[in-house]
This record gives C-alpha cells, structure tokens and sequence, in this order.
C-alpha cells in the first residue's frame, strides 16, 4: 500500500471510501512485488498499478464491485486460466490479488498507520485473505515492534500473527502465512497477508564529487534514503546534491562509525565509496567492511584498487573481509559518464541482492524472475 498511501489517505480524511487490490502472492514470472497495489475511488480514478498493466482492467471491475457490495475477493490470474489471457497476463506469472473497501469505519486505525509510515516507524499491516468463514475475510491486525491496534476478532488468531509478523517486519519484508481457520500453527483454511512498512534501507555515498551527484540521484530513484558525506565543506553541499536526502559534512570513517554506533545503519544499507583517495577511503572502508552491510563498494582504477586492498591489508583486514569489498565497482556496461556509471554501479546491487548475473536475458533460457 505504500505506493499508493498518499492517496488513500487523502480520500480517507475527506471521508470517501476507497477500494484498493493488493497483490498478495506471486508465482513465476509475476510482473510486481507482493505488497504493490492499486486504488480505486468512487469516481472512478485509479491510482497506482499492480501488474504493470497486464490485469488493470479486472481489478478496476472488482474494485468497483467491492465499492457497492462491501465483500472483500481474492482473486487468483494465471497464465493457464482464460480469464488470465482475456485481461492480458500473457507473462507466465501467477498472482493473487486481495481486493478491499477501505473508509473510516472499516479501518479506523488506518489514520495511525499512516502516521508511523510517514515517521518512519517500523509498522506492520495483517489482514486476513482467506478463510471459510466470511465474516473473517478481511479483518485487520495493525503490529507494531511494541504494540497492536485492531484485530481479527479471535484472539487467538491475534496472538498466532503477531509473532510472524513481527518476524517478517524485522525482516522488511511482506508475505502471505498460512494458519488453522482459528489461528493453529499446523492448519490450513486461513491466510494472511503481511505487508511490512519498514523504513527505507540507506545508501552512503561518501566522496562529493560528479558522480556522487548522479549516484545519489539512482539511489532516490531506487527507494533508498540517501545521505552524501564528505569531511570538505566547499564540496559538500546540499546544492550540489540535489537527489540527496541530505549532506553531511564530516570525515566518511567517523560518520560511518557514529551511524553504526546509534543504530542507523543495517543488513540493507549500501555503501559507495567514490573518492578514490586512500586519505578518504581506507578508513571508511576499514569499517564498512567489517561491519555487516547490505554492499560496500569502491570506485578506482585496477591501480587504485591494488594499492587499496595493499593498504587494507596492512590495516589488519582479513581475506575474508577483503572479500565483501566491490572494487572495482560496478557492472561491466561500458559507462563512460557518472550518469551511466551510476548505472552500473545499481546493476550490480540489484544483482547481488537478487542473485542476477548481469547477462542479457536474450542469451539466457529459463524463467526470467527466479
């Protein structure tokens, strides 16, 4: 729903009701991410995606049909179902989509959730997609690391979801968990969808220089909350870094430490080092690399980075250490300019997070998505 909250809200403070088409469940080569949704207004406006195109029309239709019955539908579109050609998913992919009425009286704690969203509190959302009763279908659970609001109207199956879905918030991630119709952990009848609203990961670009303007510019464009950092005030400006969440003037080591040390960083934060000055990116490096983190790379020459690792060595770090180090960075796509090299450089976390190969899918045979 995160795509699409500003919007949901905006109808919900005006006192419109909403219905919106989660997708809940992927298989194969599905075109979006559990989690991606759509909504529909009473008038008609739809507002975000959930299949890139393929299944719009359909949800539309439902949308409009849960907006006058009120009945929650989980919709399943495949690739051997007719239903499935006849509004276009042609891709080999397999989705479910939870469709919903959202308003006020269905989800008074909505406001709540939307709050900590925009806070960047970590909150979770559970609903229930299926069950055989329907006056289950579609209750709602609101967790947060300490704390709920809402519920499903069983406490029992209260007390089931929130521990999975304090897991998968922990996590970041959103999913679907199967359950006994009253919550029993070895049952089948019920489902939930979790959809996780964890803070954005970080990027750290660290070296103010041209191509720190464009890679902060990607990693924005990739959903990152992206800080620039460089210990010279001339160049670290926030003027210069436009596509930036912020600027930090101070060394990259000591901020880097400091963010570690409150707990700001994490297993999905991505670290670039551009400066390709040993003053600079050594010492970061020496605690990038021996912190856990989601990607550290290097920018430099095969020169740079042989006189790097020398100096790494020498600084204590270990082979296996050594081995967590992007250098040089990137993807080899033949970028010349920061915009391209940036570019390369988020080919290569993308492919490293997924477990892509970074070859042409048309030399390639085999399901596309794994």
């Amino acid at each position: 729903m995160r795509d699409v909250l500003d919007e949901v809200m905006r109808r919900y403070d005006a006192g419109e009701s909403v219905a919106i088409g989660t997708v809940v469940a992927t298989f194969s080569s599905a075109p979006r991410a559990a989690g991606a949704s759509m909504l529909v207004s009473v008038d008609g406006t739809v507002t975000g995606s959930v299949s890139g195109g393929c299944v719009e029309g359909a949800v539309y239709e439902l949308g409009r049909e849960v907006l006058d019955t009120d009945k929650p539908v989980l919709q399943r579109y495949g690739v051997s179902d007719d239903d499935a050609f006849a509004v276009g998913l042609t891709c080999g992919g397999i989705i479910d989509i939870f469709v919903e009425r959202l308003d006020r009286e269905s989800f008074p704690a909505l406001a709540e959730l939307a709050e900590s969203v925009r806070a960047e509190v970590p909150v979770a959302l559970v609903t229930i997609v299926a069950h055989p009763d329907p006056e289950r279908l579609g209750k709602r659970l609101v967790v947060w690391p300490d704390r709920t609001a809402g519920g499903t109207g069983s406490a029992r199956i209260d007390a089931a979801i929130v521990d999975d879905a304090r897991g998968l918030l922990a996590g970041g991630r959103s999913g679907t968990v199967g359950y006994g119709t009253d919550g029993e952990r070895r049952g089948e009848g019920m489902s939930v969808f979790v959809s996780s609203f964890e803070p954005p990961p970080r990027m750290l670009v660290f070296g103010a220089i041209d191509f720190a303007a464009a890679m902060a510019r990607m990693g924005s464009y990739l959903g990152y909350r992206v800080t620039v950092c460089d210990a010279r005030p001339v160049f670290a400006t926030t003027s210069r870094f436009p596509g930036a969440h912020e600027v930090v003037v101070d060394w990259p080591h000591r901020y880097l430490t400091a963010e570690l040390a409150a707990g700001r960083v994490d297993e999905r934060t991505v670290v670039t080092v551009l400066t390709h000055d040993p003053k600079f990116d050594v010492p970061v490096l020496e605690v990038a690399l021996r912190s856990k983190l989601g990607y550290v790379g290097a920018m430099g020459s095969r020169r740079t980075h042989d006189d790097r690792m020398a100096r790494l060595r020498e600084a204590g770090l270990t082979e296996d250490e050594l081995c967590g180090l992007a250098s040089p960075i990137g993807l080899d796509l033949g970028a010349r300019t920061p915009e391209e090299t940036a570019v390369s450089i988020a080919a290569e976390i993308i492919s490293l997070r997924w477990g892509g190969h970074g070859q042409r899918l048309t030399a390639l045979s085999g399901r596309i998505h794994g």
